[in-house]
C-alpha cells in the first residue's frame, strides 16, 4: 500500500513511479492511497507500505500527519513487524521530516526496508514553491527502485 499527499504534484509523482515499478513486479498488488481516503482499515489489509509526503515548514505535510493521526492507535500493536519505506519531497533539507516519519514507523514497529530518499526541488521562493513540480528522472529511478524492492521483498517473503 502507498500513501501519499502531494500539493504540487512532487511527491505524487514520486509514488506513482514506486507504484508503477511496484506493480511490474510478478504477484503485487499494489493499492495507491492519498492520505485523506486511507483508513485504518487499508493499514490492517496491507503486507506492506510505501509512505510519501512533502516537507512542509520543516515537518511532514499537515495532511499527511492527519492521516498518521487518524490511523495510529487504531492499528498500534496490529501492524508490528510489517515492512515499510518512506520518500520525502523537499524544497532544501528535508531531513526533519524524515525522522517525524520514521518516528512514526518505530512507534508501529515497523521493518524500515530501505534508506529514505529526500527529493529536493530546490523551491526556495514562494511563487517555486507552489509552482507544479517536474521530478526528474534520476530521482524517479530511486522511488521506483523502492517501490520494486518492496513488491519483490514482499513477493519473495523476505520481509
Amino acid at each position: 500500500m502507498i500513501v501519499y499527499h502531494s500539493m504540487t504534484g512532487g511527491t505524487r509523482q514520486m509514488a506513482e513511479a514506486a507504484a508503477q515499478a511496484a506493480a511490474d513486479t510478478d504477484g503485487a498488488e499494489v493499492i495507491v492511497l492519498e492520505a485523506p481516503n486511507a483508513q485504518p482499515e487499508d493499514l490492517l489489509a496491507a503486507d506492506g507500505y510505501l509512505f510519501a509526503t512533502p516537507e512542509n515548514l520543516a515537518a511532514i505535510a499537515g495532511v499527511m500527519k492527519a492521516f498518521f493521526d487518524r490511523c495510529y492507535y487504531p492499528v498500534l500493536g496490529r501492524i508490528e513487524g510489517r515492512p515499510y519505506a518512506a520518500m520525502i519531497c523537499a524544497g532544501s533539507d528535508g531531513e526533519n521530516a524524515r525522522k517525524q516519519l520514521e518516528r512514526i514507523a518505530t512507534g508501529w514497529r515497523l521493518k524500515k526496508i530501505a534508506d529514505t530518499p529526500i527529493v529536493c526541488t530546490h523551491a526556495q521562493t514562494p511563487e517555486e514553491i507552489l509552482a507544479e513540480k517536474r521530478i526528474g528522472e534520476t530521482d524517479l529511478d530511486i522511488c521506483r527502485e523502492i517501490g520494486a524492492a518492496l513488491a519483490a521483498g514482499l513477493e519473495m517473503g523476505v520481509f
